[in-house]
């Protein structure tokens, strides 16, 4: 790398050494098999071909059609248009007409009609040509009875031809669209990896920085009257901090998994240190590692929002449950923007819609919304022993309704 980090010299010559792996070979590989009509070609000179001039025409016109052909079937959108197919069609009649009237060298021009049809059929529709050309070549040849090799040697090499120029090209577009997608999937975990990592800064941030300042404004209420207690809050200030330093180095390894014990006891801490009287119970099942982090993650979110929004004085958390299932209720008494309704799935910023689609595909639920006369809650419901959840949701800013 260079000072300004662009790429140096080595650099630039290994990235060039990677754009130049194998592909589909080009047309121009093809043409070289245009020699086989050597034969024919100096049979015009040798006075050994009647009416040369039309054999000159009838080599001109091959020829051109080849070449054509052949180009037009390394494109994809062309190969598959009308005009090849006409191309082709009139290659085949010149074929014909030539093998017929000279017989003798030029008989070759069948495996090369049979390597056009290669470039340009697949499937079923080649099959039946190659084998319809090998029957046809090798009928003239033997009518003719003038080849330079036997009718059924002809027949072979006219079918091999064109199987063997489609295999080829059909094997080498598969490499190419192979290639193609795998630098699509790593353009997908690139993202993906992008959009968990802006998910769990989120997640740690938003809460993180709602604490420092909740913390802070308990620590500037209480220095006038009580020094020390006002510096229990800036040391929990520090502390947080810390903590958050770790956190993120955790996000960006993509190690961090949370404990529900420990997002219980920090929601007690802010909320204390905000005024808001907290209350937790537990009961239940031991639940597995993942289910923990993502009620974590839950407590986290929810804290987070009743600090921000909802000017409550209490705020409640109960972990109950079956073998099988556990549910999380986080409720809050501070004001509902909302009609009082059902929770109902969906309401919430884009903090609570990330973690919903995040227990959604790990077997869980998640729903928040106002309660009947007044106050915010939020439930979610996961397996005991739920699957690690892929990262299909991104975090934005933190949500945005109550509580």
């Amino acid at each position: 790398m260079t000072r300004d980090g662009s790429p140096g010299w080595k650099e630039r010559r290994r990235l060039r050494k990677e754009h130049r792996r194998p592909g589909p070979p080009g047309p121009v590989a093809l043409l070289p098999w245009l020699l086989m009509g050597l034969g024919a070609f100096s049979n015009l000179f040798q006075d050994k071909t009647t009416n040369p001039w039309i054999g000159g025409l009838g080599l001109l016109a091959f020829n051109s059609l080849y070449i054509s052909v052949v180009f037009r079937g390394f494109d994809r959108r062309k190969r598959e248009s009308p005009v090849s197919y006409v191309l082709l069609g009139a290659l085949a009649a010149v074929t014909f007409a030539l093998a017929i009237g000279y017989g003798g060298s030029w008989l070759l021009f069948f495996p090369l009609l049979s390597l056009a049809c290669g470039t340009i059929l697949r499937g079923r529709r080649l099959g039946i040509c190659l084998f319809a050309l090998a029957v046809t070549a090798s009928a003239v040849a033997a009518w003719r009875g003038d080849g330079d090799s036997t009718p059924w040697t002809l027949g072979y090499g006219t079918f091999i031809s064109g199987g063997v120029t489609a295999a080829i090209l059909t094997l080498s577009e598969t490499v190419m669209e192979l290639r193609a997608t795998r630098q699509e999937l790593a353009r997908t975990a690139v993202e993906k990896e992008r959009l968990r990592f802006s998910r769990d800064l989120h997640d740690l941030l938003g809460h993180t920085l709602s604490v420092i300042v909740v913390k802070s404004e308990a620590a500037r209420r209480l220095a006038p009257g009580d020094m020390g207690a006002a510096l229990l809050q800036v040391a929990d200030i520090e502390s947080v901090g810390r903590q958050a330093l770790t956190e993120i180095r955790e996000a960006v390894t993509g190690y961090r998994e949370g404990s529900l014990a420990t997002e219980l006891d920090r929601a007690r801490s802010a909320l204390t240190a905000a005024r808001i009287e907290p209350s937790v119970r537990r009961s239940g099942p031991p639940l597995a590692p993942q289910t923990e982090a993502l009620l974590g993650w839950v407590v986290r979110e929810a804290v987070t929002n009743v600090l921000r929004h909802s000017t409550a004085t209490a705020c409640a958390f109960v972990v109950d449950g079956t073998p099988e299932r556990v549910r999380l209720t986080v409720t809050d008494d501070g004001r509902g923007d909302a009609p009082a309704a059902a929770p109902t799935p969906g309401i919430g910023g884009t903090g609570l819609k990330g973690l919903t689609e995040r227990l959604a595909t790990a077997g869980g639920s998640l729903t928040a919304g106002p309660k009947p006369g007044g106050g915010f809650m939020v439930t979610a419901e996961l397996p005991v022993d739920a699957p690690e959840a892929p990262d299909t949701s991104q975090s934005g800013a933190s949500a945005g309704s109550p509580g």
